[in-house]
């Protein structure tokens, strides 16, 4: 049982730090994990996307709470104009690819420093992850 919980533990340190702007992946993990444990898919699932998550709603943290302090001209010339025109031209919605490698923490980052919504960003940053992690899952 303590080994289990070990085991998850890991997947969620892992799938929530590879959602911020570290360096990481939890991929490789989560498929091991079900594939060569007794763990549920069910639980791996998440597990993994409630640390995935929680990442990306971190690293949206980060962007709001820093953009508070910069002024509005300084803010526009920082974030990359690419994800600046996808986050104005998309919303909340674009965050169901915050699961990309890169791209995706980016987005996390620019929704932040734009001052989107929680709610709808907490929603489409889950179904985002919990969609890449089932298809992960699915094909084990």
């Amino acid at each position: 049982m303590i080994e289990e919980h070990s085991a998850l533990l890991t997947l969620f340190t892992s799938s929530l730090l590879s959602s911020t702007l570290l360096p990481g992946g939890s991929e490789a993990l989560l498929i091991w994990m079900g594939s060569e444990t007794s763990i549920s898919k069910m639980t791996l699932l998440l597990v993994s996307t409630a640390g995935n998550t929680l990442g990306g709603i971190f690293t949206w943290a980060v962007g709001f709470f820093v953009a508070k302090h910069w002024s509005e001209g300084r803010r526009s010339k920082k974030i990359s104009a690419r994800i600046s025109d996808w986050i104005h031209r998309y919303g909340p919605p674009i965050l169901l690819l915050s699961w990309l490698p890169v791209v995706g923490d980016g987005l996390c980052l620019a929704a932040g420093w734009y001052k989107l919504s929680f709610l709808p960003i907490l929603l489409f940053i889950f179904l985002g992850k919990v969609g890449r992690y089932a298809l992960l899952l699915w094909f084990l």
